[in-house]
């Protein structure tokens, strides 16, 4: 795991903020603070009311994306204005390895699991009390399971759920 450096950081974050059309913000009026992609489904969180059910939903998210990331690929962990990382899925959370960076679980902040290429990810907004997963391989990996663990979705592909 290494620290992306400030160069690689900004420019890492300005290309997020560009292709997401990021909004950070806690007024409810601006969310969801990015444009969800159309293979994407997010799950309100408000249901996870203790740790054992975090931690769940952290392995969930962990499998799926390493199911999806093969031998040699690696992911970026953004968290808002505070350091972030690149990693290697399949070198951390085991035996003797270092633990994942960040959580899914938006604690306070806006944590992002994201593919090198931005195709793939999580998106984990602290104030919507949200989680999105895009990326139609890595939702074929993990939706269903999260979905047992979070109930029905509040968005698919950014749209509200029984909407048109």
């Amino acid at each position: 795991m290494v620290e992306l450096l400030e160069t690689e950081y900004r420019r890492v974050w300005d290309r997020f903020y560009d292709e997401f059309t990021f909004r950070p913000s806690t007024s409810s009026f601006k969310w969801p603070a990015i444009k969800e992609p159309i293979a994407s489904v997010t799950w309100s969180l408000a249901v996870l009311d203790d740790d054992p059910e975090c931690e769940r939903l952290d392995r969930l998210v962990e499998q799926g994306l390493k199911s999806c990331m093969g031998p040699s690929g690696t992911l970026l962990a953004l968290d808002w204005q505070h350091t972030s990382y690149r990693f290697a899925p399949l070198g951390v959370g085991g035996p003797g390895q270092l633990a994942w960076p960040l959580s899914p679980y938006p604690d306070g902040d806006y944590y992002i699991y994201l593919s090198e290429d931005f195709r793939m990810g999580s998106f984990g907004h602290p104030w919507e009390k949200s989680l999105c997963l895009f990326g139609q391989e890595f939702l074929d990996a993990a939706s269903a399971e999260v979905e047992k663990l979070l109930g029905q979705p509040i968005r698919r592909s950014g749209r509200a759920v029984g909407t048109a």
